[in-house]
């Protein structure tokens, strides 16, 4: 039905042209849901019509809600871009990404259009005829910085209605008494002596700092020298203010350049971007975006729909100023050249948008990239600590999956190998939508040969299910007792038994495959009231046991969000096992020929320092501690480690610190993690 929906509006091929061009998708009421350009139309447009199938979930479902598609030719890729942006603003589509703040920046205006310019904080859309600085992270540090830059720039700050009301008595307001305002209203100066104070003010915020802290400071030694100490004291406390305005911004890059430095940190449902705005070498500004992924293109089409949206509709009066002359990303969109080429004609100089490779530059947008994934992070944290959000999460996939019930409690399973090595497997647990650390199992896979995921899942998911069966048989209560069914909290020690609670919804990574592996180990232990789903990783599908289609849920849906974030959860915990078993095996391959060593002193030794960095790193004093280590051989054990210190040491090193999970231990006899 849908590949006959794609091909009732589908155009003939001879029909679309080659050139450049922009293609915009309707739906059934003419809404336009889909704006795009290409370098030639027929090829992209020709992308859409295939196999549904093919399509990424979201393309497909843009594809068969699509009731016609058109097109316009354009001379350039540059004229396309102009279209494009024109179109998405006019438009406002659906199916395209839309970058929106996650809260409103503010930005430090000079109306410049005023007969006497006035310097505000304000936020919102820009009006033309002012001047904007930033955006800036916090309003109160904008005033800050104007407070303190009032005394060397004194120049109105005041509203309208305030200096219309001084004008008409002849008496200024308080910031004309203290020196932080020339008075203009009532002409103690000109406007033209009124807007060469607020053009060095402007030079002064764009980054043009120097000029002015050397005439300051050789008008003081002037008055200084000419006995004027009450005007150098003055100046001396101008200079004072300049350089506390700008110990505010620090310098990131020593040469000055004028840089906007963007990064990006994305999950299948989410992007977030980080855009740090440097002038002068120094950050006047930042600002940050979370963005629901709507294909499931590379880092250089996001950053292409980002710059985009950000640059394409500046105002040309401003263009100077808000586009610089460099813009570092974290990858080249595919039209590199084209989007240089545009931005170069708004800002009427050249922009070069490049990648950073080394030195203060590329240190920089790590550390943009850092805040990004701090944003994202902060993002899912409030998403999920939202108890509403969260209800509806599990009530979409009761609905979905057609459960007798929500499932408040859902377990999720990943297998982890390298190579068909240390295959490993990890259980999460998250009740009530929420994670539950405590209840987190890793599992050692013994039974499977080389790298077999579907029959490592098949051992893992039998495994935590005939423990199940075991300790509801053993908490069992005997007839005459109050109280009938398993008794899930142990008596002797008043702690919930490990595995003894069901849960209300199995989910394993992977498709078919692995749901029918985890299905077919219930089945075997003849448990049938336990809904198993599986969701794959490229279109996060859901898929149900015995169904030939997967149950879709839409990309905006909370209940995929959570799944999601579940998958995520376990595929973290199985890499961390994987980590900590490569770290574990490395140690005892290092001191297999240390004589003396056998297997009980080797795990002894092991669980005494956990990692081969902190072996490497001990004296021989502290290796002969260890129980049943004598100095003899602690010595032979330090010799055997030494050598290979310099040689992989950041591995281990950075094995080791991902392996520690204080708050489990494994069960050497199960391979199985449990609470310490």
């Amino acid at each position: 039905m849908a590949r006959s929906q794609t091909l009732s509006y589908r155009p003939e091929p001879g029909s679309i042209p080659t050139q450049p061009g922009v293609y915009r998708f309707r739906d059934s009421r003419g809404r336009v849901i889909y704006v795009g350009k290409a370098k030639s139309l027929r090829a992209r447009l020709s992308s859409y019509f295939q196999d549904v199938g093919n399509l990424h979930q979201r393309t497909a479902t843009m594809v068969t809600t699509a009731a016609s598609v058109e097109w316009t030719v354009v001379k350039t890729e540059v004229e396309a871009l102009q279209l494009e942006y024109s179109w998405i603003k006019e438009f406002d589509p659906r199916f395209n990404v839309k970058y929106r703040d996650d809260k409103s920046y503010p930005w430090l205006a000079v109306t410049l259009s005023d007969e006497f310019p006035r310097v505000m904080v304000g936020r919102g859309a820009k009006r033309k005829g002012t001047r904007y600085f930033g955006p800036y992270s916090h309003a109160w540090a904008i005033r800050e910085t104007v407070d303190v830059l009032l005394r060397v720039f004194p120049m109105r700050s005041c509203t309208n209605g305030v200096f219309k009301r001084s004008a008409q008595i002849g008496r200024p307001c308080l910031l004309g008494y203290i020196g932080k305002c020339a008075a203009p209203c009532v002409g103690t100066v000109s406007a033209e002596e009124h807007r060469a104070i607020v053009e060095d003010f402007c030079d002064f915020m764009a980054g043009r700092t120097r000029p002015f802290t050397k005439r300051i400071e050789k008008e003081m030694y002037a008055a200084s020298d000419a006995m004027d100490f009450e005007r150098a004291a003055r100046l001396r406390d101008d200079l004072g203010a300049l350089r506390k305005a700008l110990e505010k911004q620090s310098v990131v890059l020593p040469d000055g350049a004028d840089a906007d430095v963007i990064a990006l940190a994305e999950d299948p449902l989410e992007v977030a971007v980080q855009i740090f705005h440097v002038r002068g070498g120094r950050v006047r500004g930042q600002r940050g975006w979370v963005a629901d992924r709507v294909e499931d293109g590379e880092v250089g089409d996001l950053v292409e729909d980002f710059l985009l949206q950000l640059y394409a509709g500046t105002d040309p009066e401003s263009a100077a100023d808000s586009i610089p002359r460099e813009i570092l990303v974290p990858a080249e969109p595919p039209d590199s050249a084209t989007f240089e080429q545009l931005l170069s004609d708004l800002r009427g100089s050249r922009v070069q948008v490049r990648v950073p490779q080394r030195g203060d530059k590329k240190s920089l947008q790590e550390t943009v990239a850092r805040n990004a994934q701090q944003a994202l992070a902060l993002h899912k944290t409030k998403r999920a600590s939202d108890l509403t959000t969260r209800n509806r999460a599990l009530e979409e996939i009761q609905n979905a999956l057609e459960l007798e019930e929500a499932p408040l409690r859902i377990e999720c399973y990943d297998v982890s190998n390298l190579q068909g090595t240390e295959v490993v497997a990890s259980m999460v647990v998250f009740e009530d939508g929420l994670a539950r650390k405590g209840e987190y199992r890793r599992f050692v896979i013994r039974g499977v040969d080389g790298q077999n995921d579907v029959a490592s899942m098949h051992e893992v998911i039998t495994r935590r299910f005939r423990r199940l069966l075991d300790e509801q048989a053993s908490s069992e209560l005997k007839p005459g007792d109050e109280q009938s069914g398993p008794m899930l909290v142990d008596p002797e020690t008043g702690r919930a038994r490990k595995f003894a609670y069901a849960p209300g919804l199995v989910v394993v990574d992977g498709g078919p495959p692995q749901v029918a592996a985890a299905q077919q180990a219930l089945t075997e232990l003849g448990i049938d009231d336990v809904p198993v789903v599986g969701l794959a990783k490229r279109l996060e599908e859901v898929w149900v046991p015995g169904e030939e289609d997967p149950v879709i849920l839409p990309r905006s849906s909370e209940g995929l969000y959570l799944l999601q974030r579940i998958r995520d959860e376990a595929h973290r915990f199985a890499i961390n096992h994987h980590r900590s078993r490569r770290s574990k095996s490395m140690v005892e391959s290092v001191l297999d020929d240390v004589p003396g060593l056998g297997e009980v002193r080797r795990k002894t030794l092991l669980k005494h320092f956990g990692s081969l960095r902190k072996l490497r790193a001990a004296e021989v004093e502290e290796i002969a501690q260890v129980p049943g280590i004598g100095p003899r051989t602690a010595q032979a054990i330090k010799d055997a480690v030494a050598p290979a210190a310099a040689e992989g040491s950041d591995q281990d090193a950075g094995s080791a610190g991902r392996a520690e999970e204080p708050a489990y231990t494994v069960n050497t006899a199960t391979g199985e993690i449990e609470e310490a």
